[in-house]
């Protein structure tokens, strides 16, 4: 039985010279080897496979019935490493077939998924797109395992090895209906504060940035409902007096349909920065940093207001 372990791939291009040279002189200047050393390769791989491969006719060195049977297999294989390390010498969008997961919160997934996916169909169509939801405890070791190839999220706390640039630089928002009476006068922050909320979080308990920053002037809202989704929120929001905070590009997409108002925090909150995330094994692969170059691309006319 031979073991793969025992295998140096550098045998099997040996292996296929000789096959094709049909002499081991040749062989030998093809690879551009002394004869010996190919000769001694030739020992190994008899060695490993119990064979002798090769049998000496006069010049020529004829296959026996092993080599023959493996040959194809070797051919085939050499040459799909070949292909593949050409494919990441000369990345080509248009005809790279390859499948990209991204982490990505739900509440990002409006904003980058319909350009993207245009961007992709017209420059780069074989390359499939899975956003996923990523456990920002396990996101470093997801990017270093390759079950990740990217993220987008908040400003983390993770080692040198995961690179980091900035994506989008965003901004809270207040959301009300249009005819609620706390909007008569303009939303200040007295309005804010005695009216009752609803706040999403993926967390059972806790507050959100914004509570954060009233605790900071020693102010508290109430909460009235909790959940996970902005889009239900907002649509809450559309049929109550509740109000919503939430970031400001993603407020804008999911309420053209709805009868609410966007309005700006009646205080001072920091801008809501949104990062994205490659570990360094993926710095130089040309498809990882082609996406990320369109990712950078796509967010900076956002950034920028267009």
């Amino acid at each position: 039985m031979v073991h793969i372990n025992r295998l140096d791939l550098n045998l099997f291009v040996v292996l296929n010279a000789i096959y094709t040279e049909g002499n081991i002189t040749r062989a030998a200047r093809s690879l551009n080897l002394t004869q010996p050393a190919l000769s001694h390769a030739l020992g190994r791989l008899r060695a490993v496979f119990d064979d002798p491969l090769f049998v000496r006719r006069g010049s020529a060195m004829a296959p026996t019935p092993l080599a023959r049977s493996l040959i194809g297999p070797v051919r085939q294989s050499l040459n799909t490493l070949t292909a593949s390390v050409q494919q990441c010498r000369s990345f080509d969008p248009a005809s790279t077939r390859r499948s990209v997961t991204i982490g990505v919160r739900d509440v990002l997934e409006s904003k980058l998924l319909p350009p993207l996916t245009g961007r992709l169909k017209a420059e780069a169509p074989l390359i499939d797109v899975s956003s996923v939801r990523a456990d920002r405890r396990e996101l470093e070791s997801e990017l270093a395992a390759g079950s990740l190839d990217m993220a987008a999220d908040v400003l983390l706390t993770l080692s040198n090895a995961v690179r980091r640039t900035l994506l989008l630089r965003d901004t809270l928002v207040v959301v009300a209906r249009e005819e609620h009476p706390v909007l008569a006068e303009g939303l200040d922050l007295e309005g804010y504060l005695r009216t009752s909320h609803v706040l999403v979080s993926s967390r059972r308990k806790g507050g959100a940035l914004e509570d954060l920053e009233l605790a900071r002037i020693g102010r508290s809202r109430h909460v009235a409902l909790r959940c996970q989704q902005y889009d239900a929120a907002c649509r809450v929001v559309a049929e109550s007096d509740l109000l919503l905070t939430m970031p400001q590009h993603y407020a804008q997409a999911a309420n053209l349909t709805l009868p609410n108002r966007v309005l700006p925090v009646p205080f001072p909150v920091p801008t809501l920065d949104v990062y994205l995330y490659w570990h360094e094994t993926a710095e130089h692969d040309p498809a990882n940093r082609w996406l990320r170059g369109v990712l950078l691309e796509l967010f900076a006319a956002t950034n920028s207001g267009s």
